[in-house]
């Protein structure tokens, strides 16, 4: 019941998300605007995090994320049915919408009802059913694609599995109500608290305000002090994973190498990725947070600096799967740590709506990362787009250096 949903979920949009260039193109779009239609799924979760955070605080992540199920079966329609490009780009953003709701609420769940002391295990877990959607997913769209030659079939396999979803989370046993909330840490003081009592070091159980008191807004300008210097720095995570989606098959392309060859490295690299997605949690439970971010980032701004550099060398292919593999390994050590390290600082008791705040930020980072590579290309060259993600994964590790020790707790 806790991971299921989300296995669930992400199964069904792994399989759909390689085929929306591709419906796009049939109904008319250029490569640049498949491109941006594609793009219109990663819009939608990015505005969908802060209403996610809403509706998660007011109505509970059961109600919040069966409403979401039913509301994405509509957007599957509208994919299968759109009669034009503007239609469907609604559609898929209206799925990234929803799936806001879906990574929302059961961060949210994890967040108060988890102990600190295996919270990273947990939730790297959490990030791993995630990974391992979008890993298996594009496989069986392939397979199905393979039997029906429609790309429709996907389409259905994603709504069979929103269904299973919404009979399991409406009809099946209710995590919120097996699991009292607490376990999650609630004797911590709260970063940049603005209370008036006296901090004597003493657990603090009572002056945690509760999302009706406090809004949405409200909550975000509270904790503004670290959204502004930890979030930053948890974007610059985000965007560094994001720029790596989109560096390593735009490297095989400008190097001359076939689609077979890019895939089997992209793949290779993906497959190092999820493998160590766990190992991650590990070792943020064991030795602290920090001795998983700090290495994930300096890893991936290492692997981006030294691949910069390889472009024009007489072994630029080989450099090329190395590097990746390289890229593969940092992304695999920071997974969960977005979701650790947002569940560490979060309003222990109803942390929905900073929540909705941090995923903001950090899908914002995400967002932005693959703009900034293309502009750079453009305008440049590759090398100097793929350097400047260097540049940002270590800026990115110095903040987490200055400021992960300040606000993140360390569990007994």
């Amino acid at each position: 019941m806790i991971y299921g949903p989300t296995l669930l979920f992400s199964l069904g949009e792994g399989a759909v998300i390689p085929l929306i260039p591709v419906i796009a193109d049939r109904l008319g779009a250029d490569v640049a605007l498949a491109a941006l239609v594609a793009a219109a799924l990663v819009v939608g979760q990015l505005c969908g995090n802060i209403p996610a955070g809403w509706a998660v605080a007011r109505f509970g992540e059961r109600l919040t994320m069966g409403t979401a199920g039913i509301v994405v079966l509509a957007g599957l329609v509208g994919i299968v049915f759109a009669p034009s490009l503007l239609i469907f780009t609604a559609a898929v953003f209206l799925i990234g919408f929803c799936a806001a709701s879906f990574a929302l609420a059961r961060h949210s769940f994890m967040t108060t009802r988890v102990p600190l002391h295996f919270r990273a295990r947990a939730l790297s877990l959490l990030g791993g059913t995630f990974r391992l959607g979008m890993f298996v997913g594009p496989f069986i769209s392939a397979a199905l694609l393979t039997v029906f030659g429609d790309e429709a079939a996907s389409v259905v396999f994603f709504a069979v599995c929103q269904v299973a979803t919404i009979l399991l989370v409406f009809f099946g046993p209710d995590p919120e109500k097996a699991v009292p909330v607490g376990a999650g840490s609630p004797t911590r003081r709260e970063p940049d608290a603005t209370a008036d009592a006296e901090d004597s070091g003493e657990p603090v159980t009572g002056a945690i305000p509760t999302i009706e008191r406090a809004g949405v807004f409200r909550t975000m300008w509270r904790y503004r002090g670290v959204l502004a210097r930890l979030g930053l720095a948890a974007a610059s995570l985000s965007a560094v994973r994001s720029a790596r989606q989109v560096v390593l098959p735009l490297w095989g392309v400008s190097l001359g190498l076939d689609a077979g060859t890019i895939a089997v490295v992209v793949g290779v690299s993906g497959a190092i990725d999820f493998a160590l997605f766990y190992a991650s949690g590990q070792v943020m439970d064991r030795f602290g947070r920090l001795w998983a971010a700090l290495p994930a980032m300096i890893l991936m701004g290492a692997g981006f600096f030294a691949l910069s550099f390889t472009h024009d060398l007489a072994s630029a292919a080989m450099w090329y799967s190395l590097f990746a593999a390289v890229l593969g390994v940092g992304n695999g050590l920071s997974s969960g740590i977005l979701l650790t390290l947002g569940a560490d600082i979060a309003p222990p008791n109803d942390p929905a709506a900073f929540l909705g705040s941090w995923r903001t930020l950090t899908d914002g980072g995400g967002a932005v990362a693959p703009l900034i590579v293309s502009a750079l290309t453009a305008a440049v060259s590759i090398s100097v787009g793929v350097g400047a993600m260097g540049v940002i994964a270590v800026l990115g590790a110095v903040g987490f250096v200055r400021w992960v020790p300040r606000y993140v707790p360390r569990a007994r």
